[in-house]
């Protein structure tokens, strides 16, 4: 089963629009636990412009189902997993003035600042998995890192699903199947929705999860939270 979290950044980005504490960040993330969500997902940023560091160690008390903190590996990051313990950590390379994610690591680059990271990572008991775009090198790249999953980053699907489909699933086919044969766990983010997500999971059946935040909750302004969550979850049945 490929599980869906729903990353909340958006929730957090309303609250903070008016101060406050409407909408109840922590309520939302419950409920959307109580209508079927299997993991939550959360982005805190330097500038605390949506989720707030605070609002990171409020979850954890509180949620049931997996916690996944994404972020920029720097060392107040690294800090918060040494104190939230959460069941993953997803390390991305977005800038800290980064409006949303634009690429994936290039692991190979990288490979001397990750594999530090991941390795202190793991040590507190925390998956770790490394966003990379649907290329083989930086696939095997994260192998080498030794992380536990990578999460593929699908904007590129998403912008080209409705032009040629089988052909914007290609590479992500070629990159999972690497990544399974190599041990990894695969994830996928960023620009899923209700009209490509039920093919992507078609593609890649393996997948182990998806993290989607935005078309969610778009969706979920016409559509109702808990309605949302049923559609996207039968799209991954």
């Amino acid at each position: 089963m490929t599980r869906l979290s729903v990353n909340i950044n958006k929730i957090a980005t309303l609250r903070n629009a008016r101060g406050g504490n409407n909408p109840n960040l922590l309520q939302v993330a419950k409920d959307c636990e109580r209508f079927g969500a299997q993991g939550i997902t959360v982005h805190p940023r330097p500038d605390e412009r949506h989720i707030r560091y605070a609002d990171v160690i409020a979850l954890k008390n509180i949620l049931a189902t997996e916690f996944n903190i994404e972020g920029y590996p720097d060392q107040r990051y690294l800090q918060l997993i040494r104190e939230v313990k959460p069941h993953q950590a997803t390390l991305v390379p977005d800038a800290p003035d980064a409006i949303t994610s634009s690429a994936g690591w290039d692991t190979l680059r990288n490979e001397s600042y990750l594999k530090d990271i991941v390795t202190e990572i793991k040590s507190q008991g925390v998956r770790v998995s490394v966003f990379v775009d649907p290329d083989r090198k930086f696939v095997d790249g994260a192998a080498k890192l030794g992380a536990d999953r990578v999460e593929l980053y699908t904007e590129p699907y998403a912008s080209a699903y409705h032009q040629n489909k089988e052909q914007a699933v290609r590479a992500y086919i070629e990159a999972a199947t690497l990544a399974a044969k190599l041990g990894l766990g695969v994830n996928a983010g960023h620009d899923l929705d209700l009209n490509n997500l039920k093919f992507l999971k078609q593609s890649i059946p393996f997948m182990d999860e998806v993290s989607i935040g935005h078309a969610l909750i778009c969706d979920a302004l016409y559509l109702g939270l808990e309605n949302t969550i049923q559609l996207y979850l039968r799209q991954l049945r």
